[in-house]
């Protein structure tokens, strides 16, 4: 695992957080999509940079993408106020949105999730299709609360 996960607590305190909002990157299972393939199809889409702030690969490496204190491009409407984390995968091998997570992305993410749960308790721990409005499978996944516990 990078030191995506250690960095977090030297932002905390730059802007508000009330969501943490995790996503996939609707890509099969079968299919690499790297953190540079999401960098660069964001940017080709007009973005500045990557929308994320994290990127878990299928190994479990977590990413950084945007700096915390940098507004991320990852949930319409709610990104003043939320961190986006986003692992690669959702879809199964047929192209249907599907818990596709290994072991290992299932591991970063819950310790991505505790550190940044430390840093800030207030955030409620959300997918990306739980948001008012979205019409997403992302991210392919019950998340509920207790996933950071």
């Amino acid at each position: 695992m990078s030191n995506a996960i250690l960095t977090s607590s030297q932002y905390q305190n730059y802007r508000h957080i009330d969501l943490v909002v995790i996503h996939c990157s609707a890509t099969r299972c079968t299919r690499s999509y790297t953190v540079d393939d999401c960098r660069r199809d964001h940017r080709n889409q007009g973005f500045a940079d990557i929308g994320y702030h994290y990127y878990i690969t299928r190994d479990g490496v977590v990413h950084a993408g945007r700096p915390l204190y940098t507004e991320g491009a990852h949930a319409q409407g709610y990104n003043r106020y939320s961190i986006g984390i986003c692992y690669e995968g959702g879809l199964d091998i047929r192209g249907r949105p599907a818990d596709t997570r290994t072991p290992q992305q299932k591991d970063t993410l819950h310790r991505l999730l505790q550190r940044l749960k430390e840093d800030y308790p207030q955030a409620r721990v959300v997918g990306h299709r739980d948001l008012p409005g979205v019409r997403k499978a992302c991210p392919c996944f019950e998340v509920n609360g207790d996933i950071c516990i």
